[in-house]
């Protein structure tokens, strides 16, 4: 794992359920870990991504999430169908370990966009959920009583702007994941 990629990830979706709602927008930066002796490795951003993906059932789309999300028709207009985006993201994230903040929402979703697109992943099998190493890292921080990105980001003094749209969202991941490994 020290030697993978890191594929840091963030889905903007229709809804909460990944069996029912999927992804609208989804983000990938790719780093590289460099080893530093006696502290945590430097992280080195090797290329972003971003996709608007067309919904192929927004009549079943939460409108909270549609929302908090900021979908509308117009951005959307030109947005990418699901299967080229997944070969694309496919490409970008072989051999990489998936790395999200609260990897429990993100990686079904993501994991179903494969399937529904028909398209193989071939990232490595292990995953990491910033929320789980914030937790852990941070246990005995009393300024930490939450976890959640937008309390991590309050907590490091990290702007996020665009919070909730995917490519903002994970820029502020990969700097949260900097903070917390002391990269």
């Amino acid at each position: 794992m020290k030697e993978s990629l890191l594929a840091f990830i963030d889905t903007e979706t229709t809804g909460l359920n990944p069996d029912v709602h999927e992804i609208i927008e989804l983000a990938l930066i790719v780093c590289k870990q460099i080893s530093v002796p006696g502290r945590g490795p430097k992280i080195e951003i090797i290329k972003e991504y971003e996709w608007k993906i067309k919904p192929a059932r927004i009549d079943l789309a939460q409108e909270d999430a549609l929302r908090i999300n900021g979908y509308n028709e117009t951005d959307w207009m030109f947005a990418y169908d699901l299967r080229p985006v997944m070969e694309e993201f496919a490409k970008a994230t072989q051999s990489c370990t998936f790395v999200s903040h609260n990897l429990a929402f993100d990686y079904p979703f993501v994991i179903n966009a494969f399937k529904r697109s028909d398209v193989d992943s071939k990232m490595h099998y292990a995953k990491i959920d910033t929320i789980s190493v914030a937790f852990a890292r941070l246990y005995d921080v009393t300024q930490a009583t939450a976890f959640s990105l937008r309390a991590l980001c309050e907590l490091f003094k990290i702007e996020n702007a665009k919070a909730h749209t995917a490519l903002a969202d994970t820029r502020a991941l990969v700097a949260i994941y900097k903070k917390l490994m002391n990269a």
